[in-house]
């Protein structure tokens, strides 16, 4: 937990491929700046220190199934170098594992469509037990008293022993702004319960506190993130690669993602899990307390310190694409009586759609606030015309897919798990034209 004013380290490690030699160079140096396992796993902050015969959890980014070059997942050549240091440093006990985005797909199968269980497999890293799970309370949560954590989680948080490595994606996300060290976490919560606390947990702060208190309870000792290529634009699922040439670590959640948003020039008060989780004592975001080690970059002394703003200026993408606006925060008090003519919404691309009805499954409202309807081809909808059809056209060439989602926004919380989950990057985000210049303009 974060103490007064400590100062946080961040190791940044410039890495230009995946390249397994560069990845597993890269990744040996974050941990020596931070000090070694030794470090990283000893007594600190009411945390016992981690035996080398104890449980070690590898807990990488497996949202779907995925190939790597997309930039969906945690890339495998990063799992496989952060294993491999472990194994090298004496550490015997090694599971991973992840609750991955659509429950009815299991974890084992969704690590084997990433390319995350074959490098699990080479190293002889058994999965954990993330098929079932267990509640745990947590008395000292603010937004959650409690989780249904997986098994794997459930097991080290009650015992105490071993710990785990979050080894997490840098991507942007529609509800959170970014998905990096604080929100990978929640992958600790078991299948359908990740639905539920959408559903629960509506709006992106109560969101953010609820996975400041997550990392409160299961508080990995060490992260990293894979930003040698991450994802911009429509993240966490249908963004776009974007070469970021990074790996960054430290044992600060919090820290790390405000190193993540400094690389991309995003202010950092502008991202829930930042602001909750620092208020949750989880980990810092105040910029003048945390120092970035370099490594891996020409021309620099090894491990020299600098500050978060020679960061960004340095190694940063200024044209990174991230929601940037503040969006309404209460600040401007007026702008309450159009709060609905400023929200952003998910949308359906319907040329892009192939009514697999992943969507549906994964929306946590009861009552679905999305659903598949008959796609209307050309021919049926000239028939229509008359009868003041208000869907939209199907394909107008070749033979039509059968169905097409459809939203109730009446229903729909704005979660963006449908988004997140889509296949074929099927959903957008869309913005009115009010919001759009309010967020050029004011940037609220």
């Amino acid at each position: 937990m974060m103490q007064g004013n400590e100062t946080i380290k961040v190791a940044l490690v410039r890495c230009g491929t995946y390249n397994r030699e560069e990845v597993e160079a890269a990744v040996e140096e974050a941990i020596r700046l931070l000090g070694g396992f030794e470090t990283i796993f000893g007594e600190r902050d009411g945390l016992r220190a981690v035996g080398k015969d104890e449980p070690i959890v590898l807990k990488p980014n497996l949202l779907a199934k995925a190939d790597p070059q997309k930039a969906v997942t945690t890339h495998p050549e990063v799992f496989r170098a952060v294993g491999r240091a472990l194994k090298e440093a004496g550490y015997s006990d090694l599971r991973y594992g992840d609750s991955p985005g659509n429950p009815v797909i299991s974890m084992e199968k969704t690590a084997e469509g990433c390319g995350i269980k074959a490098m699990a497999d080479e190293l002889g890293i058994k999965p954990g037990e993330f098929g079932h799970g267990r509640g745990v309370e947590y008395p000292r949560g603010k937004a959650a008293k409690g989780f249904v954590l997986c098994n794997e989680i459930a097991d080290m948080v009650e015992s105490g022993r071993g710990g785990i490595v979050n080894i997490c994606k840098m991507k942007t996300h529609a509800l959170e702004r970014i998905t990096g060290a604080v929100k990978n976490t929640f992958g600790c919560v078991y299948g359908v319960n990740k639905a539920a606390s959408h559903a629960r947990y509506e709006s992106p702060e109560y969101f953010a506190r609820m996975l400041a208190d997550l990392n409160g309870l299961v508080r990995p000792r060490l992260h990293i993130m894979d930003g040698i290529v991450a994802m911009e634009g429509n993240g966490p699922g249908s963004g776009d690669p974007v070469p970021m040439y990074t790996i960054l670590a430290s044992t600060d959640p919090v820290a790390l993602d405000t190193a993540f948003c400094n690389l991309i020039h995003l202010d950092t008060d502008v991202v829930p899990t930042n602001t909750a989780a620092q208020e949750a004592g989880v980990g810092c975001c105040t910029e003048e307390n945390i120092r970035i080690l370099l490594g891996g970059v020409p021309m620099r002394p090894e491990g020299e310190e600098i500050l978060l703003d020679e960061m960004s200026v340095k190694y940063g993408n200024r044209n990174f694409n991230v929601q940037r606006s503040r969006e309404f925060r209460g600040g401007f008090r007026i702008l309450n009586l159009f709060s609905g003519l400023i929200e952003k919404k998910p949308v359906v691309i319907e040329e892009k759609c192939i009514g697999c009805g992943i969507c549906v499954e994964t929306c946590p409202v009861e009552d679905k606030a999305i659903k598949l309807r008959p796609k209307i081809t050309t021919a049926m909808a000239a028939s229509s015309m008359g009868a003041g059809a208000g869907v939209g056209l199907g394909q107008t060439e070749g033979v039509p897919r059968n169905k097409v989602a459809m939203y109730n926004y009446d229903r729909c919380i704005r979660c963006y798990c449908c988004q997140e989950m889509c296949p074929e990057k099927a959903i957008g985000i869309k913005k009115s034209l009010m919001a759009k210049i309010i967020d050029r303009r004011w940037k609220v």
